[in-house]
């Protein structure tokens, strides 16, 4: 898991989590259980989401001094803030006095201070307390020990990530393979000109496994199949807490749109290669990054129950083309949105499905390596181990 720290194992069958772990060719999926059990998904809330890096959101979205939001992080919350010198904290989202949220999850609020709404306790931006009403004066009311307790944040490419527990390794060694793909896009630069929120009847896992290959695409995505050749591409040998792949465009298409048309502008930092591929990465264990020549669409998934999973998916483009007059996003936004559908439709039929108290691990073809490479690194979190290995030469910081 992103934390690389060892946790207890999780109430799954230890043989059939050997399975999954077993060369890829002989391998299973996740016994059922990890897609429909309460007490998988309780496990993995406080280890694989409470217990090491998520990503909460955009820098967008905290771009000014006294910017305030809240977001849930496994079983808790976090309150992110800007403070007067740009940099940004992020908190768990409770007071000190007595526990009250500072900020519904999901809201937004701009003012200089953070405020409860309880007991109108008053804390700077960085989190020390202002203000505690009715407290000053009082005999060993000291206010340098009830500052908001504060966790580790940092902002990549634009995405907000939170280290729920405190103590996860630091995130950029994870990332660093990655970081090569994704900095000639640009995705901090970009602007946010379209999103949608869905709520999908499946489990987050189902979601990301069925985002890890196009296996399905000719069943279920005529729109996708037009335009990029499913079987084309090839997924990378990853070592950090990611997993993803790569995929072509067809000849005459320029991008993924209902008609391989573009209404937006060519990312400036791409080179010849970039112009013709889509890329696809999952970065664990909430993210799956998809960058086109012309937009990035970033899904954030946010676990609900076993069986539900609210998915924010948005689509940023170069501020040049998002600035032109009459520039609309929709080519991207609905082609994705027909396949977003298709897709949470086959995920909720597979959650169905292994729902039955027949359902068993089934075997992965050879079309789904990166499928394999994620299923692995759940499982090796599942068996208390680290997910991921790091390379000796990865940076830290």
């Amino acid at each position: 898991m992103v934390s690389q720290t060892r946790h207890s194992h999780a109430p799954i069958d230890p043989a059939g989590l050997a399975d999954a772990l077993k060369p890829f060719g002989e391998s299973r999926m996740l016994p059922p259980a990890a897609y429909v059990d309460p007490a998988v998904f309780a496990w993995e809330q406080r280890n694989f989401f409470s217990g090491g890096w998520s990503c909460v959101g955009f820098s967008a979205e905290l771009a000014s001094p006294g910017d305030q939001r809240a977001e849930s992080v496994g079983d808790g919350g976090v309150l992110l803030t800007r403070d007067e010198n740009g940099v940004l904290h992020a908190f768990a989202n409770f007071c000190r006095h007595r526990g009250h949220e500072l900020l519904p999850c999901g809201v937004t609020a701009q003012r200089p201070s953070i405020v409860c709404p309880y007991h109108s306790w008053t804390y700077d931006l960085d989190g020390s307390v202002r203000a505690a009403k009715g407290f000053k004066g009082t005999d060993g009311f000291d206010a340098t020990k009830w500052g908001l307790v504060e966790l580790p944040v940092i902002e990549w490419h634009g995405l907000i990530f939170v280290d729920g527990s405190g103590q996860a390794a630091p995130l950029a060694g994870a990332l660093s393979e990655l970081d090569e793909l994704v900095a000639p896009y640009e995705p901090e630069r970009l602007v946010i000109a379209g999103r949608h929120t869905y709520d999908a009847a499946a489990n987050w896992k189902i979601l990301t496994e069925n985002y890890h290959e196009c296996y399905h695409c000719p069943m279920i995505h005529p729109e996708l199949c037009k335009v990029s050749p499913p079987k084309s591409g090839e997924n990378y040998k990853a070592s950090g807490a990611w997993v993803g792949g790569w995929m072509d465009l067809r000849e005459g298409m320029t991008t993924m749109s209902l008609d391989g048309t573009s209404l937006g502008l060519p990312l400036r930092g791409l080179d010849a290669t970039g112009l013709r591929t889509v890329i696809y990465v999952n970065i664990f264990p909430n993210v799956l990054l998809s960058l086109h020549p012309d937009y990035v669409m970033t899904h954030r998934l946010t676990p609900l129950a076993a069986g539900r999973t609210t998915i924010e998916c948005t689509w940023a483009f170069a501020p040049e083309a998002v600035g032109q007059p009459g520039f609309d996003p929709g080519y991207a936004v609905e082609f994705w949105d027909i396949t977003n559908q298709q897709d949470w439709g086959a995920c909720e039929s597979v959650q169905r499905g292994l729902s039955s108290p027949h359902a068993i691990a089934g075997p992965l073809s050879p079309d789904e390596d990166a499928v394999y490479q994620y299923v692995t690194m759940v499982a090796r979190g599942y068996s208390g181990q680290p997910a991921w290995v790091p390379r000796a030469t990865a940076p830290v910081g």
